[in-house]
Formats: structure tokens, sequence, C-alpha cells
């Protein structure tokens, strides 16, 4: 059997319609590589510094890292946190030289550590601190590839930059302080990597019949008497011991035990040396939301793509998956399909209300909304009507029905499509008069204007669907770069009879307004949040994180849909195009969306403390955000943003 690559990264660029080698976007260069004086010949990476044969810094998450990426002064990287937070940075390593011999550059070992405080406490490399490959889909990065730790491999190309992508998530109940630590780049000879990587087919044997052996031991132990499983125990631990003290893994241990992996002398000095410090204060973002982020996910995709039947264990085990995963990134998840004209069938829960998953999903509380289906997601025995009566009835029961809300109908266009959707809502209220509909829209019927103009017909709008709906979604598409329009918007809700405002973005907006498609600048990307919460919504809506063409393997080609902009309706990708695990693989995109959520309770918090008038006031003093096409294309003022509002709540709270 072939040596498997094991944590070595030499990756190609994953299978995408309209991938050939790279973007245009990002140029070309092939003026070739040029050799430093001070090596005098010598590549050989075990005689070498590192920092002679490769470029290494540091870019903030809002860069987006070409191929050609110029290399910069490397610099400590120095970070802000509140706990219950991620905060990211990128690494950029480019060769200077080729030392491999081969068609790639070379290999680089990427080595990570714990963050420590003088204190002794951590935040945990795997746990807290990950590494991931930043990729280029159809040539512009943005898929991250998780990374083994403590330990990784990445081959180089010649004349390309590449990124890593690090982040630190700070727990809940992380004690505040200053944490630092290094990330260890260095330059190895390929041997080395398949010396390490792979094993011969005698010690792969060896391994094996240990580890069946102790599995062997162990596995039949249900109901055997306590002397008989004592015995068992033993036998597998001498196993084990085989095993872990096997010439195998010889290079992990000494005389006196286990080699720390950040043992000082196992750390050559001619690595390059990436300083780390995160300041870790005393705020904690809330675990729920303040901004209900509502995105959906299809579930015909997930069905097309993993081969799994609607309605079976492994139907349900796949939309599990989906659900836990995505709520990391404040995201309240819905599933959804389509029927005709645009008419969308909409749950949080796959499983009845009454099923006890229902009810760990809705009380989950990272979950900020989710919402209840109108029909039955899986068929059964019963009408439509009798179940929607039944799945009221035990919802309203819950403490956690402030969070349901109906999303029926996607962009009504027409009178029918506008009747058809209050008829439904009309069958819901019947049961549950404190229900929220949902609607999205970005104007009035167009066979029956509401109004002379389509934006006054726009405008009027809530007024023709009270009382069917009680969350107005209305498209950042509508507004253009005029955001004062927003308050006639706002004039006519009733916001004092729960009448509530969202927003949304899908196809449009378009460049240079904030969105999230691809090839779109890193602050744009973030900038989304920055205006829901500057323009006041209380809740936002995507379409669809997993949108792309239809495939009926998970390993497929990812074609993003004809006729959307790229990226559009895709935030992260199936794990299986990059590698043989099934846990999705996000984007860029969807990191700085939650970065950008991020922000928002920030802005919330300072606009607890000092009003919202100072809020708003800051966001545009630092020059964050100050209108759909005038906010910071550089991550500075970002940074400037979030240390003042640290130092004027930090000191405010007494810290």
């Amino acid at each position: 059997m072939d040596c498997p690559p094991g944590n070595s990264q030499d990756m190609d660029v994953p299978p995408v319609e309209g991938v050939a080698g790279g973007g245009t976007a990002y140029g070309w260069n092939d003026a070739g590589l040029h050799v430093s004086s001070s090596l005098k010949g010598s590549t050989d990476p075990t005689e070498v510094q590192t920092a002679d044969l490769v470029h290494v810094w540091c870019l903030p998450s809002t860069a987006n890292v070409g191929p050609q990426e110029v290399p910069r002064n490397l610099e400590p990287i120095n970070l802000l946190a509140a706990r219950n937070e991620r905060e990211s940075v990128q690494i950029a390593i480019r060769p200077k030289v080729s030392w491999s011999g081969s068609s790639i550059a070379g290999i680089v070992q990427v080595q990570c550590c714990d963050l420590c405080s003088a204190s002794g406490d951590r935040l945990i490399v795997g746990e807290s601190v990950k590494l991931r490959r930043v990729v280029p889909i159809l040539g512009v990065p943005d898929a991250l590839v998780p990374l083994d730790l403590p330990i990784n491999q990445i081959s180089l190309q010649p004349g390309e930059t590449s990124a890593v992508w690090l982040s630190v998530d700070v727990p809940n109940a992380q004690p505040p302080g200053l944490y630092e630590g290094e990330i260890i780049i260095n330059a190895i000879k390929a041997d080395t990597e398949s010396s390490t990587q792979c094993l011969g087919n005698a010690e792969k044997s060896q391994l094996f019949t240990e580890l069946r052996n102790c599995l062997d031991a162990v596995e039949p132990i249900d109901g055997k008497p306590l002397d008989e499983v004592m015995e068992r125990v033993k036998s597998a631990t001498t196993s084990l011991k085989r095993a872990l003290f096997s010439p195998s893994f010889s290079e992990f241990f000494s005389d006196n035990g286990p080699v720390d992996m950040m043992d000082e002398d196992a750390i050559s000095n001619l690595s390059v040396r990436v300083k780390l410090s995160l300041t870790v204060w005393d705020f904690v973002i809330p675990t729920t939301p303040s901004l209900p982020a509502v995105f959906g996910i299809s579930d015909t995709v997930i069905e097309d793509r993993s081969g799994v039947e609607h309605g079976s264990s492994e139907w349900y085990n796949a939309l599990e998956q989906h659900f836990k995963w995505l709520l990391q990134y404040r995201i309240s998840p819905y599933f959804c399909r389509w029927g005709d004209s645009m008419r969308v069938l909409t749950y949080t829960s796959p499983w009845p209300a009454g099923h006890p998953k229902s009810d760990e999903f809705f009380s989950d509380p990272r979950l900020a909304a989710y919402a209840v289906p109108h029909s039955p997601v899986v068929s059964r025995n019963e009408a439509a009507k009798d179940y929607l009566q039944k799945e009221v009835e035990i919802l309203r029961t819950k403490s956690h029905w402030k969070k349901a809300y109906f999303y029926l109908w996607d962009e009504p266009l027409n009178m029918e499509q506008y009747e058809s959707l209050c008829n439904l809502a009309s069958g819901i209220h019947a049961y549950a008069p404190d229900a929220r509909v949902l609607t999205t829209y970005y104007c009035g019927p167009g066979d029956a204007p509401l109004a002379p103009t389509p934006f006054e017909s726009f405008l009027k709008v809530p007024k023709f669907l009270r009382p069917h709906t009680q969350i107005y979604c209305t498209s950042e598409w509508v507004f253009g770069n005029r955001e004062d329009l927003v308050k006639d918007v706002i004039s006519e809700l009733q916001l004092e009879n729960g009448e509530e405002w969202w927003t949304y973005v899908c196809m449009g907006p378009s460049d240079p307004h904030p969105n999230w498609h691809l090839g779109m600048r890193g602050t744009q990307h973030r900038a989304v949040m920055w205006r829901a919460w500057k323009e006041g919504g209380t809740g936002f809506l995507y379409w669809g994180a997993n949108c792309y063409e239809k495939a009926t393997v998970p390993s497929a080609e990812i074609r993003f849909r004809r006729g959307l902009p790229p990226g559009d309706g895709v935030l992260y990708y199936p794990g299986e195009v990059f590698s043989s695990s099934s846990q999705p693989v996000a984007s860029l995109r969807l990191e700085r969306i939650l970065s950008g959520l991020q922000d928002f309770e920030y802005l919330k918090l300072y606009a607890s403390r000092y009003g919202r008038e100072e809020a708003l006031g800051l966001l545009e003093k630092t020059g964050v955000y100050l209108g759909p096409e005038r906010y910071t294309m550089e991550h500075m003022a970002i940074d400037m943003m979030r240390g003042e509002i640290f130092n004027a709540c930090r000191s405010s709270s007494g810290s």
C-alpha cells in the first residue's frame, strides 16, 4: 500500500468548476526565484536558517492572501479577545528558493504550542488554538482546511504565497490576562517527511496486531465477573504499552518518559518563531446572540451529496451534524426546501415538536431563533392541518416558544403569491395568535401596485401584509447607498405591537456594498454586520449556506449555482472534497461573519454603557463604518474600535 500523506499538506486545488491554475484577480509573476546571497549555494534546511529559505509574515483575518501576496517584515502578533470570542490571524509563507529537488519548492513544518499566562492559565492547542490551511476556490482564497496539531507539514509551491489561518477560541470562564506563545516554522527535507509519516509494512502489521489484541480484550466485558474484567484490562494495558513503546514512537520518548513536543532541545535553532500575544479581557460575549442570524441549509443538497434518504436515520444524523457545526458561528440554522413560486418549507429541527431532540435543539442557549414547519417535514399519516395544530400546541407550552418563527414564502412577487402567503399565515394564527411569521421581500406585488413608484409600493408592504406577518425582512439591496431610507421603512412598522424589522443580503447588493460574495474584500464581508447594527435591525436572514449545484457524491467538484454571483449561497464546503473527513470546511467568509457578529456584541456593550449615539459616533470616528459605500478597507480601524471599547468598558467595570 502506498504511503499516505499523513500530516503533509501537499494539497492540490480542490475540484471546483472553472478553476484552472488560479484566478486573474490575484495577478501572476513568473520572474522566478532569487537565491539569497547569504546562502552561498547551500539550501540544506538542516544547515541554514529557515529564514533564508522562506519569507514568513503575518496578516489580519480580513486580508485575502493570494498566491502573489508580497512578503512583509515579520512582526509579533498581538490580539485582543473577550471571553467566548474567537479571534483569528493569518501566517503567510513564501519560498525564497527551492530546496526539495522536486516540483515543489520545499516542505515546512509548522508547530503550535499552548498559550500561557503568567499565572499558569492556558489556552490549549487543539481545543482553543487551531490551525487551518487557506485553500483557493475559483482562484480566490476561501476554504479553511483543518491541519493536524500540534505539528503539521505544508508543501510550498515555487513563487507562490501560502497562508495558514490561526484561530483562538477563548472559553467562557477563561481567566482574563495576557497569554503568550509562539508558532515555530522549520524548513525540512522531503525525506524527513516521508520517514516520519510513513511506516513500513512490518511495523504497520505489528501495530495493527497489538491494537486489535487490545480491542479483543476489552470489547466483550459487559456482564463479565469483576476478576475477569480486571484480567482483560491488564491484557489490554500490556498490548497498548507494547504499541506505544514500539520503535515507531521512539522519537516521542526519552529515558525520563514522554518528551514534551515543545521541549527546547527538540526545536532547531534554525527555526522561524512567530511570537503570539493575546489579551483576554473580562467581557463575556453572550452565549445567546443578541442579533438572531438565521441561515438556510438546503436539506436536498445534503441528501443528494451524502446519498442519504429523506427521513432515514442517516438523514437525521447528517442534519444534526450541520446544525451543531453552524452554532459555533453564532448562527441559528434552519433547513429548507423550495416549492413552487418560491414557497419554502423551513424547519430548524427535523423531528416533531414533541421529540426530545427538538427540545434539545430549541433549548440550546446558542440558538437565538428557530423555524417551525407549517407542514410535516417527514410524511406521516395525518393531515397538514392536524399536524400544525399539534405542533403549535406543544411548542406554546415551552419557554423557548419566544424564539419560534414561521418562514413561509421567499420574496413574494405578485398578488397571487401574497394572498397564498396570507392564507398560510391565517391558518397558523388560528392556532397560535402570538406566532411570528417572517416574510422576506424587496418589492410589493408587481401586478397590483400599492403606490405610484416601486419604492413607495415597497414601503406599503407592511400595511398590506398586516396582520399576517410580524417580522418584515427586507433586502439591503433596496436601499442602495441611501441608508437614510431605513427610517421610512421603520416608520411603517408598528414596533409597539411587536412587529420587527430584519434585513438580508443575497445576489444583491453588489460591490462596493457589504455582502458575502467570493472575491470581495475582507472588510466588505465583515461590514454586513456593522451595517445591521448601525441601521438598527433586530434580526438577519441569509437564504443558503450550502447551496451548491447538485452532485451525488460527497467529494464531487464544487459548482456554484449558475446565474448567481460566485459564493452566493455557499458559506462552507463538504469536507470530503479536501480529505476523508465529513466535517464541513468553513470559508473565510463564514469566519468574517462570525467576526462581524462579535463586533455587533462589542458595539451593543458600548451602547449599553454610553448610549447608542456615542456608539454610532465611535463607529464613524474610527472610520470602521459610515455607510454602505464608506467603510474601512484596512484592518487597523477595526483594532482601533475594538481597543477603544475594551479600554472604555474595562475601566468602567473596575477591572
